[in-house]
């Protein structure tokens, strides 16, 4: 689950991280009250969307005098930024932020993962830090630096000497760098965070050390243990179908294909995606109904599936173990006809109760296609979309 730049900055401040004055402005009516918090007449008004590359697409404005804040926000509010993290649909400007500005001597990069393929954490940084760091990464990788370690109560002092050895600070600063990863890495810890980004993070002329942007994305499996976090989630940011399928406990990830996929586990998900892929076609979705799916949940992601407007065909995949197939042939049935499919259908059952799921679907008098194994099944329905 990811989070708006002023939401994390919050949290980071709860931590003791250095974060800039600002406040959020949810309606342009809260502007004339809501500036009057700050202490600056130059100010920076940023629009809050989840998605990078919001300066260059015009989502970041630099104010030189309170009184054009207004102005500067009408022509932002509602406004469709389009990034290269958003796709070609872009995202409307709901929120915006209003900050107090600094002088900026340096400008760094700093970061704080979970590193799954070393089971570590991570602490990336280097001293280019700033809206181009996507090009240091590609054309200079020796300017990046990266510090693995434990899972330990705090960052000790010789890993926090290896992070922040790019950024050459000085006395005053280099310790306000000790305490602000020991901030972070609290927050990763203690909030079940995946990611915490600071770029950039910046040295300001009289030697202090900012927070300038933050981006924090969490753990969802971990949400259950943060109401506080998860009350965070701006419904606006996500996927309407990605939403719907949460409600009814799916795993399930949008993608670009027209093949939409119903399977039971992960492992057969990806496998099922691979084969479709295989084949000459794309799939449309993950959706794994889990192993012990109800016919109302097989029903739901059926619907979400066919709410896709890209989807031209489905392919679903089963193995009968702790589901069984004739609970998911009833669940099929009712979800066809309450939805009057009109797309290709092919079904591949197998385990628990096949036989008897096979006859459900027989009798239903569905137009549905049937597969005896998963390749025969991905070449049917790449065949019935064509």
């Amino acid at each position: 689950m990811n989070i708006h730049e002023y939401q994390a900055k919050e949290i980071l401040k709860q931590f003791g991280a250095p974060i800039p004055n600002g406040v959020v402005i949810l309606d342009l009516k809260e502007i004339n009250d809501k500036s009057k918090k700050l202490n600056s007449n130059n100010l920076i008004l940023k629009a809050q969307i989840h998605a990078g590359g919001r300066g260059k697409a015009g989502g970041i404005k630099s104010i030189d005098n309170i009184k054009n804040v207004t102005k500067e926000a009408k022509k932002m509010f509602d406004k469709i930024l389009i990034t290269p993290q958003t796709g070609p649909a872009g995202r409307k400007v709901k929120r915006l932020y209003l900050e107090e500005t600094c002088d900026i001597k340096k400008e760094f990069y700093l970061s704080c993962l979970v590193d799954r393929s070393s089971s570590k954490i991570a602490f990336i940084s280097s001293a280019e830090g700033g809206v181009d760091i996507e090009k240091v990464a590609t054309n200079n990788p020796e300017k990046i630096i990266t510090v693995k370690m434990g899972l330990y109560k705090s960052v000790n002092e010789e890993d926090v000497k290896k992070i922040v050895q790019p950024f050459s600070l000085s006395e005053k600063p280099q310790k306000q760098a000790f305490h602000l990863i020991q901030s972070i890495y609290k927050v990763l810890i203690k909030k079940d965070a995946n990611l915490i980004e600071i770029n950039p993070l910046v040295l300001t002329k009289h030697d202090n050390l900012l927070c300038l942007d933050a981006k924090i994305s969490f753990d969802d499996n971990a949400l259950y243990r943060h109401p506080d976090i998860l009350a965070l989630k701006d419904s606006n940011e996500e996927d309407s179908i990605e939403t719907e399928a949460s409600k009814h406990g799916l795993a399930y990830i949008k993608l670009d294909g027209k093949i939409g996929c119903l399977v039971n586990g992960a492992g057969l998900s990806m496998a099922t995606m691979d084969i479709i892929k295989l084949y000459g076609s794309e799939p449309a979705n993950f959706l794994d109904v889990g192993g012990g799916a109800s016919k109302e949940k097989v029903s739901a992601a059926f619907k979400i599936i066919l709410s896709d407007k890209n989807v031209k065909g489905i392919l679903i995949n089963i193995f009968g173990g702790i589901m069984r197939c004739d609970v998911l042939a009833k669940g099929l049935v009712e979800a066809a006809k309450e939805t009057n499919l009109s797309v290709p259908l092919v079904v591949r059952l197998a385990g628990t109760n096949v036989e008897l799921g096979k006859e459900i679907l027989k009798k239903s008098n569905l137009k549905i296609i049937s597969a005896n194994n998963l390749s025969e099944a991905a070449k049917k329905i790449i065949e019935a979309t064509k």
